[in-house]
């Protein structure tokens, strides 16, 4: 199947990271599903993408809402061949200041969230016996730091979901498996923090380096234009300067 055929569904698409990578699907071809809460963005930037598109409504944080979405998708389409995992929060805190509804936030939207599309994708790409599914995970998952606590946990989970994930869907299902972890990206990400005490101790504003949303969109297209007989486990990028 050539890449004109192909259907890429995209969470979190309608800012950053996600926004950056459904334009880079769409130069490449793909046919690309929009997918998060914001419709208005959505269909703004539909307007700008070169190949056939898709927008729908979900709300990671609601099974209903990501189940309603992915029968939309298939009912349209009857194929998804790549699903990037895109949609995250980062209400960083730290733990001493109790946030407590943020903690259980992070986790419903970033291990609940991925979770629920895997469950709701699974049962075409096991039909189709091909996919790919890109979890946007986090170097934060890896290297955690004071405040990071929840969220870095949150993405340690993914990558280790991950890895299980191609365990058991590859050699079954011919479902490949990435996940992807960014450094600091110049998004609005950080906009999520009320933690007043952590946002004055540390300067997210600054001058530090930083990768930009086509950084990310680059690295998820390495992953997905590789033979099939090729599965990119992890992709860990940096921003070159970054200690």
């Amino acid at each position: 199947m050539n890449d004109m055929e192909k259907v890429a569904v995209i969470t979190g698409a309608s800012s950053g990271i996600g926004e950056a990578i459904a334009r880079k699907l769409s130069t490449e071809k793909y046919k690309v599903v929009l997918a998060s809460r914001s419709i208005d963005k959505m269909k703004s930037i539909q307007k700008d993408l070169p190949n056939e598109s898709m927008v729908v409504k979900m709300d990671v944080s609601s099974t209903e809402s990501v189940s309603k979405a992915f029968d939309e998708i298939t009912e349209r389409y009857n194929r998804i061949d790549v699903l990037v995992n895109c949609a995250g929060i980062m209400p960083l805190t730290y733990l001493k200041n109790r946030h407590l509804d943020e903690w259980l936030n992070t986790i419903e939207v970033n291990v609940k969230g991925t979770l629920r599309c895997i469950y709701s994708v699974l049962p075409q790409m096991k039909k189709q016996m091909n996919g790919h599914i890109v979890n946007i995970a986090s170097v934060d998952g890896k290297e955690i730091f004071a405040g990071g606590a929840v969220y870095g946990a949150s993405k340690a989970a993914v990558i280790e979901l991950s890895k299980a994930m191609r365990m058991e869907l590859s050699p079954e299902f011919n479902i490949r498996v990435t996940a992807v972890e960014p450094g600091t990206v110049d998004t609005n990400l950080r906009d999520d923090i009320t933690d007043q005490e952590l946002l004055d101790d540390k300067d997210y504003g600054g001058d530090e380096p930083k990768l930009t949303g086509e950084n990310i969109a680059d690295a998820v297209l390495y992953a997905v234009s590789q033979p099939e007989s090729v599965n990119v486990n992890e992709l860990l990028v940096k921003p070159t300067g970054k200690a």
